[in-house]
């Protein structure tokens, strides 16, 4: 048994090797269906297990001819099958590894060094394999090998680190060159400003190695170049660029820039790309060639002074390890400014974990607290007592907070202060001019999106003339910068009788429009969302964003679905498609809708897929229910054969096994390939009273004539079945 076994699997392995050579041979003509996107996304999880494999089989094959291990049996033996194992698992992950390479993004030199030095290395590691078992197979050539395939495999992982995280990932550490400081006298807008900014938050994606949508943003020529949807900004127009459209979007957009699993851009990084893109996105201008109160150079001095701050010689000791350790916790971050700096910055974020303590509790390092982070927490003006503790704080963000102008008396003691915060606060004219004056260092106070009239703020930069007021985005109309669609904060669309709707918007001052029949919301005459706007049945939701100033939003589109009654047990009468297991019959009943987008991982957690066998599921209720209809969720995707059902049967029993019809439903079919779309499939009829219901939904026998695979059965995929 243990030989043939072995036997199987080397046969496996020669058989996947030559697999790998038809595929880089026919590459070119080569596409990934949808369904195997899923296992080339598995490569970077499934990777680490053959390098550790092969690792440890070429430790043992480096010593595999020693006198004390080359006559031990089993020594040979498990090294002979660690070897295997290793090699399968490598074959295995080669293949995911071409699956991956096929997607978007992922081109460039880079991923041919990594590509064929880990096809190459496993078809000599395969060699060397084969080649155990002749005679000519010496210690030498076992140690030549062993060392070979080691040190390969670090360079594959070299390359593929690169790939994943950036140039140079693991040697940057140690090689990676200090950044030397640049004067704001001598600072050149795109160079010492923008493009630092892409390499922080976009460059790791828009690379010549990582080209995501064939875009880089290594350099002025590649961004002006643009990428695969065209150029990337419309000098002097924000509100048309796609730069700015994608980083407006809502971060679960996934169009959105930077992706949900970046680090995002901060309020001040936007507004400085918004700004430059509006004054033409000039590549040659300095700093200074801005006027002096010109808010992108305001901006660009503010990003630039860290580096000039650096070398700040502070006059307090440093606060002790141990106290900053404990004070860390999973809401509230404590670093040191900068290398060997006494000097601490503070982030505070978690909005529901915020209380009065939060700040309280950092009394014991109240003398090296020098940046302060508050953004969009519920700050009231009674925690600026606390704050007003902090003597060495000179950077205070304030930003959508619930401080008013009245609340800004406890910061006088703040003598250090440069720069304070306060867009999107509630602020009054009378109470920021008085409290203005106590703050004799203070350099840059910012005021957009504030209660704050134009003239105001022109009559404070007018009376100090040695601070920066920085306005930002007025809303006056003139603008017309495009808003976000509405978000739905509801945890779930799906209820069981009444859903109070939850929708908001990030910017203050929107008023969201809806409607329930499928038509376009307007500005004037559709509905305007309130609390307590309450959903009774299965509805579509369109919403759109209006706020005067602004270009009215995208739709937004959210579908509710009401499911009265769940069962108590579940079972299907047919297995489900091998391909799309999902949780098995609970899928149909847990709550979670699926997409159609074959990279989400509810994709692959929430589909339950039918083939040539119909769906029947059997459900039963221990307490008997009226049921009036029930309605299926399932994806149609006719490109790639996902059809809706051709026919539902729905049957009621009070007794098992003594049904009765309640209902037939023949659904609409596609007439031409359409996009992917998630349909709900709804059939009603007279109420009846069951303890175990039967629903019968059977695929397509046969694809249309006009399809490419005509004749062929259709899937049908199912996420939800709702009962009502």
């Amino acid at each position: 048994m243990k030989i043939n076994l072995k036997g199987y699997a080397e046969n496996l392995l020669f058989a996947l090797n030559i697999f790998i050579l038809f595929f880089l041979v026919f590459e070119s003509k080569i596409t990934v269906p949808f369904w195997l996107q899923p296992v080339g996304r598995m490569h970077p999880i499934f990777l680490h297990f053959p390098i550790v494999l092969l690792l440890l089989a070429m430790v043992l094959e480096f010593f595999r001819f020693a006198t004390k291990y080359h006559t031990q049996e089993f020594y040979q033996t498990f090294t002979s099958n660690l070897f295997l194992a290793g090699l399968l698992t490598s074959a295995v992950t080669v293949l995911m590894g071409l699956f991956l390479s096929k997607e978007e993004g992922y081109e460039g030199g880079i991923l041919q060094w990594h590509k064929w030095l880990g096809v190459g290395i496993l078809l000599f590691a395969t060699l060397v394999y084969w080649s155990r078992q002749y005679r000519w197979y010496t210690g030498t050539i076992a140690k030549t090998g062993a060392l070979v395939t080691t040190f390969t495999l670090i360079f594959v992982g070299h390359y593929g680190a690169i790939l994943t995280h950036g140039d140079n990932f693991i040697l940057e550490p140690i090689t990676i060159a200090e950044v030397p400081n640049v004067p704001v006298e001598q600072a050149e807008m795109f160079e010492h400003v923008i493009q630092p900014l892409f390499e922080k938050k976009c460059v790791s994606c828009h690379n010549p190695d990582k080209l995501k949508g064939k875009l880089a943003l290594i350099d002025s020529a590649a961004m002006q170049k643009g990428g695969k949807t065209g150029k990337l900004f419309v000098a002097g127009k924000p509100e048309v660029s796609l730069l700015m459209k994608r980083i407006y979007l809502p971060v679960a957009d996934k169009k959105h820039m930077p992706p949900a699993n970046k680090t995002q851009l901060t309020p001040e990084e936007v507004k400085l790309l918004h700004l430059w893109v509006k004054e033409d996105a000039d590549f040659s201008k300095k700093v200074i060639d801005f006027p002096a109160g010109d808010s992108l150079r305001v901006l660009a001095t503010n990003f630039l002074k860290p580096v000039e701050d650096a070398g700040i010689a502070y006059d307090f000791a440093a606060a002790d390890e141990k106290t900053i350790q404990k004070l860390n916790t999973n809401y509230r971050v404590i670093t040191p400014l900068a290398t060997e700096s006494p000097a601490l910055a503070v982030n505070v974020y978690n909005k529901q974990a915020f209380n009065t303590n939060t700040l309280a509790d950092l009394k014991e390092v109240n003398q090296q607290i020098v940046s302060l982070e508050l953004n969009k927490l519920p700050v009231k003006d009674a925690d600026l007592k606390n704050i007003g503790q902090f003597k060495n704080l000179r950077w205070l963000n304030l930003n959508f907070t619930d401080i008013t102008g009245k609340g800004l008396a406890e910061l006088s003691q703040l003598k250090h202060l440069e720069s304070l915060s306060l867009a999107g606060t509630n602020l009054h004219y009378k109470d920021l001019q008085k409290q203005i004056a106590n703050f004799k260092n203070l350099r840059t106070v910012t005021l957009w999106n504030t209660g704050l009239a134009d003239a105001e703020i022109k009559q404070l930069q007018h009376t100090y003339k040695t601070i920066n007021f920085i306005s930002g985005f007025k809303d006056d109309g003139t603008t017309l910068i495009k808003l976000n669609p509405p978000q739905l904060k509801n945890s779930s669309p799906i209820f069981r009788e009444t859903l109070p709707l939850q929708l908001f918007h990030p910017i203050k001052g929107v008023t969201i429009r809806y409607t329930l029949d499928g038509s376009v919301p307007d500005s004037i005459t559709s509905p305007i969302f309130k609390n307590g706007t309450t959903l009774a049945g299965m509805t579509t939701l369109k919403a759109k964003a209006f706020k005067t100033g602004w270009l009215g939003s995208e739709v937004a589109v959210f579908n509710f679905y009401r499911s009265s009654f769940k069962p108590d047990s579940v079972r299907l009468a047919y297995p489900l498609n091998r391909v799309h297991q999902a949780n098995g019959p609970k899928t149909f009943f847990d709550g979670e809708l699926g997409t159609f987008n074959a990279n989400s991982p509810a994709w692959a957690n929430n589909w339950g897929g039918f083939y040539k066998h119909p769906m029947e599921l059997i459900s039963e209720f221990k307490q008997p229910v009226t049921i009036s209809a029930i309605a299926l969720n399932t994806l149609i995707e006719s490109e790639n054969n996902i059809f809706p059902p051709e026919v539902i049967e729905v049957w009621g029993a009070t007794t098992l096994n003594k049904w009765q019809h309640l209902a037939t439903l023949k659904p609409e079919q596609p007439t031409k390939v359409n996009k992917p779309v998630i349909k709900l499939v709804e059939s009603k009829f007279k109420p009846h009273q069951v303890s175990y219901l039967k629903i019968i939904a059977k695929p397509l026998k046969g694809l249309p004539g006009w399809h490419k695979s005509k004749g062929s059965p259709a899937l049908l995929l199912i996420d939800e079945v709702f009962l009502n």
